[in-house]
C-alpha cells in the first residue's frame, strides 16, 4: 500500500475546498506527487412531498455552462453536523422546511483526487416557505412524480453523480417500501 508523506504543499486555498501537492511512496519505493482536493463534506437530500414527488432543482452549473436536474445540495461548514447543513441547505435552495428527515449513508463522490464525503438524507413532512439563495445561485424548484423521474433516468437526463445516487437509494430503500410486493 502506498503511504501518502505529512509533507503536503497547499497550492490553493479558498472558503469551499484546498488544493494540496501530497509526496507519496509508492510500493516499490518510488515518489509520486498527488493532487488532493481537500473539503468539509457535503449533503443531499431527497424532499419527499406527502403524495411522493419529489422536490428537485434545476441548478445552473458555471463549471460546465449549463443548468442540470438535481436534488438540493450543499456544502458542510467548518466543524457542522451533516444534519445540520442539510436542514440549512433544504430550506436555502427550495425555501421547504424538513418535519422529519433522516440520514440515509454517507458516500464519497470523487475518491480519486478528493476527500469529500456527501452525506444523503431524505427529508419528510415538507412546510414550503421562501428559499434563502446565496448570491449567484441561479435556482428553480422542480416537483416531480417517481414516473417523470423514472423516464428522467431512463434518457439519461438525470447528468449529476449525488441526483443519480440520491434517488437510486430513495426507489430502492425507501419508495417502494411504501408499495405492497
Amino acid at each position: 500500500m502506498s503511504t501518502p508523506s505529512p509533507d503536503s504543499e497547499t497550492v490553493y486555498s479558498c472558503a469551499r475546498f484546498t488544493v494540496h501537492e501530497v509526496p507519496v511512496t509508492l510500493p516499490s519505493g518510488e515518489q509520486v506527487i498527488k493532487p488532493i482536493i481537500r473539503q468539509n463534506g457535503a449533503v443531499v437530500i431527497v424532499p419527499e412531498l406527502p403524495d411522493g414527488r419529489i422536490v428537485m432543482i434545476r441548478n445552473y452549473r458555471y463549471s460546465l455552462g449549463k443548468t442540470l436536474l438535481e436534488l438540493p445540495a450543499g456544502t458542510m461548514e467548518p466543524n457542522e453536523d451533516p444534519l445540520e447543513t442539510a436542514v440549512r441547505e433544504l430550506q436555502e435552495e427550495t425555501g421547504y422546511v424538513a418535519g422529519s428527515i433522516k440520514a440515509v449513508q454517507p458516500f464519497y463522490a470523487a475518491p480519486g483526487n478528493c476527500n469529500e464525503q456527501m452525506h444523503l438524507f431524505i427529508a419528510r413532512d415538507l412546510t414550503q416557505g421562501p428559499p434563502k439563495r446565496e448570491l449567484g445561485e441561479q435556482i428553480e424548484n422542480e416537483i416531480l412524480d417517481w414516473e417523470t423521474i423514472a423516464e428522467l433516468l431512463q434518457a439519461n437526463q438525470i447528468e449529476d453523480a449525488k441526483t443519480l445516487i440520491g434517488v437510486m437509494m430513495y426507489d430502492r430503500f425507501y419508495r417502494q417500501q411504501k408499495s405492497p410486493r
